[in-house]
């Protein structure tokens, strides 16, 4: 391979929770290993690998002009976005005007929700329920009601369409959270199931919120179909949310980003971000995002794939080897916890 992806990164003493945040945060972080062990840093939503080299080059190179005043985003920001989603996901006919900065995807969540629906309105999620969605809706006074996802014979996790219909009818719900691929089974959703959860959508007149931030992470023989792909319709009722801050361990610099088609959504949504003025580009992520999503950054991101494709398989092998009576469900994508395992 041409990137490491082997070497041990130490991260100590910089910057990351994942290993210097252990026993620092009750309630939220792990305790300390004990003395002689080592920590393995698998509660945080970040990899111990080094990112593509050209994201520090890019960071570096605008660091060394030393003003950092106000900007707009440069249109190289924009055409890396329309590239990168036209040769990883096939979209076509994307413009700069339906592609907004958003500090996070669950801020951009926030925005669309509030735009959409006052507290106290329910909002239809699938479960098992990403804890960040739980926290940031119900903190801001939205009622999360469930669909469940079945596994199916195979041990593949299903959407319940039926259970999707009565629920939106039962609760009068009009936004609907998707996540695709959905953290944290790993499901890469195939386009007939994206079709039919839409058509629900449609049939019941829901915006709906595509969280599609994993969308990089496929394992192998898996593919990302984006929610606004599957039909006209589909375009013109989702918020879809992306950025390349997992893909490229890049959290701790902010930034991600929608697409959103229909201008009467783009509109609400970016006015409901704005009001608050909290909703800044920061200049070096705007470059580490340029940085990211050059040739490199394809290439990095293919064998990044092979990477933990390979891993994954040797942990579910292991587990059906020494672990008797744990069954595991195998993702086909990287989401923030995504092993789903049955006793």
């Amino acid at each position: 391979m041409k990137y490491d992806f082997t070497s041990i990164l130490d991260r100590h003493g910089k910057d990351a929770i994942a290993i210097d945040g252990l026993g620092t945060m009750p309630g939220f972080a792990p305790d300390k290993p004990k003395e002689g062990f080592d920590a393995i840093p698998m509660w945080v939503a970040d990899m111990n690998f080094p990112t593509v080299p050209t994201i520090p080059q890019a960071i570096i190179a605008r660091a060394q002009h030393p003003a950092f005043g106000y900007f707009n985003p440069a249109k190289e920001y924009y055409q890396s976005i329309i590239r990168w989603q036209e040769r990883r996901n096939g979209v076509t006919g994307l413009t700069a005007g339906c592609i907004g900065y958003e500090n996070g995807v669950l801020g951009c969540v926030i925005s669309a929700l509030t735009a959409f629906a006052a507290p106290g309105d329910a909002v239809l999620l699938h479960s098992p329920t990403y804890i960040g969605f739980t926290n940031s809706i119900e903190d801001n006074g939205f009622h999360i009601v469930h669909s469940p996802l079945k596994p199916d014979e195979h041990g593949v996790w299903r959407m319940d369409f039926e259970d999707m219909d009565v629920k939106i009818k039962q609760h009068h719900i009009h936004a609907v959270v998707f996540c695709s691929p959905h953290n944290p089974t790993g499901r890469v959703w195939e386009r007939w199931e994206i079709e039919k959860a839409m058509e629900v959508c449609r049939a019941n007149d829901c915006v709906v919120i595509s969280d599609e931030i994993w969308s990089d992470l496929l394992l192998s023989g898996h593919k990302h179909i984006p929610t606004q792909s599957v039909s006209e319709d589909a375009k013109n009722r989702t918020i879809a949310v992306y950025a390349p801050s997992k893909t490229f361990n890049l959290a701790g610099l902010v930034g991600s980003y929608h697409i959103i088609y229909n201008k009467y959504l783009r509109d609400r949504v970016r006015s409901k971000s704005a009001k608050p003025h909290y909703n800044s580009m920061n200049v070096l992520s705007m470059h580490a995002l340029i940085g990211a999503y050059q040739p490199e950054g394809y290439e990095w991101v293919d064998e990044l794939c092979q990477v933990l494709t390979e891993n994954v398989d040797y942990a579910c092998d292991f587990i059906a080897q020494h672990f008797e009576g744990i069954r595991v469900s195998k993702p086909q994508g990287i989401a923030h916890t995504n092993f789903a395992t049955n006793s």
